[in-house]
């Protein structure tokens, strides 16, 4: 996906606001908010903090990957990562 492609949707569900959020490392979110201003103010942090969280999932699926490792190492797995060796 383009580094600079970043979709917003917000439409009016009821008395509250639903805003769909994806950003350029193709996360998604969905939130209701009481006001545009409050939607508006909520993507504009949401898309603010992408990189961080998605530097936050590279790094918990690098330490879920060196769990694996341990665990295979160790003997504990059998083959299967579903976790219910």
């Amino acid at each position: 996906m383009s580094q600079n492609k970043l979709h917003l949707t917000i439409t009016q569900d009821g008395v509250l606001y639903k805003v769909e959020m994806r950003d350029h490392h193709c996360n998604y979110t969905c939130v209701y908010e009481s006001s545009v201003e409050s939607a508006m103010s909520y993507a504009a942090v949401w898309f603010a903090n992408s990189d961080k969280r998605e530097e936050a999932s590279r790094t918990h699926g690098r330490a879920v990957q060196e769990m694996q490792k341990l665990d295979k190492k160790a003997g504990i797995l059998t083959g299967n990562y579903d976790g219910l060796d």
